[in-house]
This record gives C-alpha cells, structure tokens and sequence, in this order.
C-alpha cells in the first residue's frame, strides 16, 4: 500500500473502538466532512468484535470492528492510536508494513519504545502527543516561558487528575510538563522528578520538580503546574472536561500528516507553535 493519499477524504482506522475514546474517536471521524471511518480494532477478547463500529451511535458505517490488524487497515491511510503501549507497538509494525500513518496518543511508552516509533517514522508518517487537545499544547508553550522566568527562587510542583480507570501515573500530559519545565530551567527530568513523598522526608531540595498523582471518579483530565515563591505562587492549569478535545486535535494531526510522507511530529508541529 502506499504511503500517499491521493484522496482529500482522510480514510482512518480506530484503535480500542469500543472503548470511551475509541468511540469518542470514532464519533469525531463520522462527523468530519473531510473523514471517512476506514476501520475499526479491538482486542480478541472485546465482546464487540464483529458488530458495527458506529452502531452506539444508532447509525451504520459498515465498518465491522475485528482484531485482525490487516484486516482493519487494509482500506486505511490513517490509524489514530490512543490504547496502551503494547498494542500500540504490535499496531506499529503492522502500519509500518502496510504504509498506514499514525496519529498515537498511548502514554506510558518506555525509552526503548520511543526509539521504535522514532525507527518507524524513517517510512512512515507518526504523530506522537501524549495529549491531543490544543488547549493543552498552548499551555506547553506557557509554561517553557514562564519556566525561564521563574528558575530561581520558586519551587515547581506539577498535580494531576484523572479517571479511576487510568492505569498509568503521573499522566503522559504531566510527564511532558515536567519535561518542558525542566529543559527550561537547564535541569534532567530523570535526575530531579520526585513522584511519592512519605514520611519524614526533610526540606524540600529546591532544584527537585514534585509530582502528585489524583485518581478517581470520571475526571478527564486536570492538569496544573504550580511555581511556588516566597510571598507568591502562580498556578498554570489546563482542565478537559470532554475526551472531544482529544478527538478534534487527532483529526487536526490527520490533517497535517496527510503532507508528510514519513517522519515523526508532535501536536507543537501540527498548531505551527515551534
């Protein structure tokens, strides 16, 4: 198959399509006049294989959810990807196989997984954000900023929430929070992130970066990175209170992969914000 797309019609496949982002994905693609939903994957297990990927909309889109990864992207040009690292990583060998663009939200990757979509993106197109949602990438771009300005003498803690069913902690968002915080203030995220305090734990160490981790209920997302100086604190915060959000960047992310054959992005690439 080949990696161009010679139609202005994005035909995108779904990962997890069964689940809450996957059909508020799968939502999203149905109801883009430029998108047509392309294919639909579950896991083997899911007891919606076989039925209608639209069907929880009360509509048909013809388009039956399998696990068979060939089968689900052989009409695809694109397959957005918010499930969970192992999945993702079986989705990517076969998308690299068959010239099937990625826009993947998954988070939790480790260093080596990274390295194998950075190695993909030699021939295919991947968009890889840990969120979506242009509001929060905007905040990326605050925080480096205010980072730079407040280096000395204010402590930076970073606090997020999520659902009860989020599986991973601190939230690829907070992660990639930390990261810009840190380049910009010249520190390692892995040498100075703190992710559990308990205890007797002494004084703060000034050049450390907190992190605090909330589950519970059906929160979508709350995000805030708090600098902490003497007299003042000043709060940054991003809070999703619909999974939409995720959905219309993915399908901005489409969009601008559609002009790239190959290489690897991130949602500042996709809003021109570098």
């Amino acid at each position: 198959m080949s990696t161009a797309n010679t139609s202005p019609v994005l035909k995108i496949a779904i990962a997890g399509a069964s689940g809450r982002m996957g059909r508020m994905l799968i939502e999203a693609v149905v109801n883009a006049d430029d998108a047509q939903l392309a294919g639909a994957l579950d896991i083997a297990s899911s007891p919606a294989i076989g039925a209608d990927a639209s069907a929880f909309l009360g509509s048909t889109s013809g388009v039956a959810i399998t696990s068979d990864l060939r089968a689900g992207l052989k009409d695809a040009h694109y397959l957005i990807d918010f499930t969970r690292p192992e999945g993702t990583m079986a989705h990517l060998q076969v998308c690299r196989e068959l010239g099937v663009k990625m826009i993947i939200g998954t988070t939790g990757f480790t260093d080596e997984q990274k390295a194998e979509i950075e190695d993909a993106a030699r021939d295919i197109g991947i968009m890889l954000s840990p969120n979506m949602a242009v509001g929060v990438n905007v905040v990326f771009k605050l925080l480096a900023q205010a980072a730079k300005a407040l280096k000395e003498g204010y402590d930076i803690e970073i606090i997020e929430a999520h659902h009860r069913h989020k599986v991973d902690a601190p939230s690829g968002t907070a992660l990639k929070m930390g990261e810009v915080v840190a380049e910009a203030v010249g520190r390692n995220l892995q040498e100075c992130a703190v992710y559990g305090r308990e205890g007797v734990t002494g004084e703060r160490d000034p050049s450390t970066i907190g992190f605090a981790t909330i589950r519970g209920g059906d929160v979508v997302g709350d995000h805030t990175v708090l600098f902490a100086g003497i007299g003042e604190r000043i709060e940054i915060t991003h809070k999703s209170s619909s999974r939409a959000t995720y959905a219309q960047g993915s399908l901005r992310a489409a969009r601008f992969l559609s002009n790239q054959p190959h290489g690897l992005f991130g949602m500042d690439d996709v809003l021109g914000l570098k």
